[in-house]
């Protein structure tokens, strides 16, 4: 599979473009200019074409050190590991100076370059498409990402660009369709082929974007002191320990009531997306202020949709007196979050490396647990125990009866009780219910739910005969 690169100045129509190909709102797309900071990749298709797209943050003139100039970097970066490059430039404004800039240092990338005017609908989009020329990068392929308009040359311009990557193999057939699997529903079984999907989420400036980095090995994702720079959500494909990871790296999440910016806000859904489709979700807190109200928010989301959890705590380098600290921690998180009790709570440092593997044992741990199932047999073993320690409540007179449990599936531990009057049964006793699973089969850090059918036990049949 070849690898295209889009560039070009600010809100000119990269992410647009990237969204059409790819065929979802993957980035995040608004009027000003300067949204996308991170390279985001997606798989896109134009026709029978396939291929790896690459949205770049747009190019502005700035110091090495500074945030426009770490931007640039990332973008020299997405342009040396592509194939080819889309350069954009918007056909409504016409060339600007910084077009005209930046088209020289694609001229010295020496890569295959397609030349698009965006926004190109209309009069004023088709007579500023025509100033293109004027940048010697060749013909300009005018097009509108937003509505769609063009594509048809765009694709026979990437044919041209790239011959040999776009031939396609003799044994292909006309008209074939690739499946996409979804999700597996019931979560039965570990799939080593499936990447592991783990979402970071955390505040801003907690280290989410550094840790990432430091995990890869890549000075992947744009990071620095400024908060909130995060604003796509980014997913990078790498492999720890022959496993297969797909992590994404998410915007700092505050609270709501504070968030006031559109643009804050499309980043916040996008990073809640990431947690709700993960399987393993990292809440990254800051050492030196850990365990904000925040936190506990982000905790109580990760728990509401079933997700694994582990805790990371970052910036541990700057912590003194660690032992007795980690072992505050720890208890700080047994109170605060019964809902995941026994999350790991793993101490490191984004910056050093240091806890790095320990945070990826733990979060392989907590996925087995997340895809554990328990025989029927064992299930009931326990329920008996548990009832004749600490039996159900009565009820207007009459005592509620769990005759049988079962677990329905996993990803979360899912489990099903049957008895009579089980409408009533107390929140404080499916505590202790959930508690006990917790404790007799050790299942930390995940979500436990119980559902309730009002049913006879389906073995009294069984056994009325045997007798």
């Amino acid at each position: 599979m070849f690898t295209i690169a889009i560039i070009g100045r600010p809100n000119v129509g990269k992410s647009t473009l990237f969204n059409r190909l790819v065929g979802k709102r993957l980035a995040l797309v608004d009027d000003r200019p300067g949204v996308t900071r991170d390279r985001r990749e997606g798989e896109a298709r134009l026709g029978d074409l396939v291929f790896k797209i690459i949205d770049t943050a747009g190019l502005e003139e700035g110091a090495a050190a500074s945030l426009s100039g770490r931007m640039r970097a990332q973008t020299e970066r997405a342009i040396e590991s592509a194939d080819a490059v889309f350069f954009l430039f918007d056909a409504r404004l016409g060339l600007t100076p910084d077009d005209r800039f930046f088209a020289n240092l694609v001229r010295r990338a020496d890569k295959p370059l397609i030349l698009i005017a965006n926004k190109a609908e209309g009069r004023v989009g088709e007579a500023g498409a025509r100033e293109g020329y004027d940048l010697g990068l060749g013909d300009p392929v005018p097009l509108s990402a937003e509505h769609g308009d063009g594509m048809s040359d765009l694709y026979s311009a990437i044919r041209e660009a790239l011959p040999e990557q776009t031939e396609l193999p003799a044994e292909e057939e006309e008209g074939e369709t690739r499946l996409i699997l979804g999700d597996d529903e019931d979560g039965s079984e570990l799939d080593p082929t499936k990447p592991l999907r783990i979402a970071i989420i955390g505040r801003p400036n907690a280290g989410k974007s550094t840790l990432l980095n430091t995990i890869i090995g890549q000075d992947r994702l744009l990071t620095g002191p400024e908060p909130g720079l995060t604003r796509d959500t980014i997913g990078i494909d790498f492999e720890w320990g022959g496993r297969k990871i797909k992590m994404f790296d998410t915007a700092g999440l505050r609270r709501r009531a504070k968030v006031e910016d559109k643009l804050e806000k499309l980043a916040g859904h996008d990073a809640v997306r990431a947690a709700k489709f993960a399987e393993v979700a990292v809440l990254l807190l800051d050492a030196t202020i850990p365990f904000e109200k925040q936190d506990l928010t982000l905790a109580d989301l990760v728990e509401r949709e079933g997700r694994a959890l582990v805790i990371g705590v970052n910036k541990w380098d700057l912590i003194e007196h660690r032992g007795a600290k980690l072992s505050e921690l720890r208890e700080e998180a047994i109170r605060l979050l019964p809902q995941v009790k026994g999350a790991p709570v793993v101490p490191l440092s984004g910056a050093t490396g240091d806890g790095v593997g320990k945070l990826m044992e733990a979060i392989f741990r907590v996925h087995e647990v997340w895809n554990k199932r328990i025989s029927t047999a064992r299930l009931n073993r326990w329920l008996a125990g548990a009832l004749e320690q600490s039996p159900p409540p009565a009820v207007s007179g009459r005592r509620i009866k769990i005759r049988y449990m079962t677990q329905l599936r996993a990803r979360p531990p899912y489990f099903l009780l049957f008895g009579n009057q089980l409408d009533a049964l107390p929140a404080s006793y499916e505590r202790y219910l959930v508690n006990g699973l917790r404790q007799a089969f050790d299942l930390p850090g995940v979500p436990i739910r119980i559902s309730k059918k009002t049913s006879d036990n389906p073995y009294a049949d069984r056994k009325a005969r045997q007798r």
